[in-house]
Parts: C-alpha cells; structure tokens; sequence
C-alpha cells in the first residue's frame, strides 16, 4: 500500500468520475469459480464496501495510528470515526480502480482489498482520482508523520525486503474485514479462498501484514506462514504487525490438491 509523501497536483474528486473496474478484476472475475455470493466491487460502490472495513476496523490500533494523535485529543469519536471511514474510502476506491475489491454477504457483509502482481496505486492520477490526496490536509502534523513518514515507508520497504525478486510478482492482501453481524459464517475464509485459487494456478505467492493478535492462527489455516513482526513507534506503546506469507500451493488440472 505504498504511496509517495504528498506533493498536491490539481484537486479531483472520486465522486465525480465515472470508472470502470480494473482489467485484473475483471479477469479474476472471469477466471475463478466463485461461490454465487462472492462479487467484485465496481467503483460505484466503493463508498458501501469502505463502510464494511470502517465498521470492522473501528478499534484497529494500526489503522487508527494516524488519527488517534496527542495533537487530535480534543477531538470526538464522531470526528475520529468520519476520518478513519473518509480514509478507507480513499483506500477502498484505489483498489476499485487499479486493484481488486470483493465482497460477500448481505449488505457488504465481507470486504477484500488485494493489489494484484504488477499493480499499485502509487501514481498520482490514482492518488488524485481516490482521494487520497485529501489526507495530506485532513491529517493533523503528528497523524501526517506516521502516515507518510513512517507507515508508508515501513509497509513499502518491508514487503520488498521479505518478498525480494518477487515483490512486483505476488498477490497482496491489503485488508480484510467482516461487519460484526456477518462473522462466523466463513466469509473472511471465501474471499482469501477466492484469490489463493487463482495465486496457485498462477504459481505466485499471497503477502499480508496483520494487526490481530488472532490472525495468525485464522490465516496459517488457510496456509499463510508467519515470517516476521514490525513495529511503528511513534505512539506512547509500539503497536506490532505481523507479516505472513503463502507459498503457492501445487494443483492438478481439476483445480484440487
């Protein structure tokens, strides 16, 4: 989920372009079997499924670092829940366009964010067109230095490090939530499914970072290994993410083990 520190070009709203869902979605799409409720989302619900991951990330110590700031005390839950939601909207409409967003359940009940190999959202129409531009203003001074100055960078440089050759060449889990009133039916488990097959039958490697202290156990079950932790620092307490790994998995010309 790297993106370059803000240099702002001219102002353009997503709300105001009419996009079509990225060639690699509609391939994927296409290409695997899906469970009938599985779908990807086209940017013109980009606003529904980020709601899904705000809901599911309200108390995400990682995703809430550049908000829950010393220098935003004096600010509400409301005006820290707008922001975190704004946030993954930005987030969510980037994949939309250059990525892959899937969703399943009633109501956006599961949301997938995944940058497919050889993606990103790293150039600046993408940045201008998603919002994502806004966060260099919408950020207080304190929230831009973790964002930009830190979390970026250590996502950025972590994965390159731990995938090596094969950075550009993996498929890359960038968030996965599930509304409180759609867990425990599996949901989380089909949309990582959804890809993985796909990951196998291209022989490629899945990359993610967690920040549940119990998502390493959901994930090693769907064949992800732990490699390392990370840490971001700026907080009073370092907040850890762990980042896992799944190796492509061999499959025979029916698509089964």
């Amino acid at each position: 989920m790297a993106l370059p520190p803000s240099s702002i070009g001219p102002i353009l709203d997503a709300r105001l372009s009419l996009e079509k869902c990225s060639s690699t979605a509609d391939r994927v799409s296409a290409a695997t079997p899906l469970e009938s409720q599985i779908r990807v989302v086209p940017p013109s619900e980009y606003k529904a499924a980020a709601q899904c991951l705000a809901e599911a990330f309200v108390e995400d110590l990682v995703i809430r670092y550049p908000i829950d700031t010393p220098d935003r005390a004096h600010w509400t839950e409301d005006q820290r829940f707008t922001l975190h939601r704004q946030a993954l909207e930005y987030i969510t409409y980037a994949h939309c366009v250059k990525g892959l967003v899937t969703t399943v359940g009633d109501d956006y009940g599961c949301v997938a964010l995944w940058m497919p190999p050889g993606k990103n959202m790293d150039d600046w129409c993408t940045i201008l067109r998603s919002g994502m531009w806004r966060l260099n203003f919408q950020l207080s001074s304190e929230g831009k230095k973790r964002f930009f100055d830190e979390f970026l960078p250590l996502l950025h440089t972590t994965k390159e490090e731990v995938m090596g050759e094969r950075d550009d060449d993996c498929w890359y889990l960038v968030y996965l939530g599930t509304k409180v009133d759609s867990r425990g039916r599996g949901y989380a488990r089909k949309l990582v499914e959804h890809v993985t097959a796909q990951a196998d039958h291209e022989n490629r490697a899945c990359y993610l970072e967690s920040s549940n202290d119990i998502n390493p156990v959901i994930y090693g079950k769907m064949g992800f290994k732990f490699v390392k932790k990370i840490y971001l620092k700026r907080a009073e307490k370092a907040i850890r993410m762990d980042i896992m790994v799944r190796e492509p998995m061999q499959t025979t010309t029916n698509g089964k083990l």
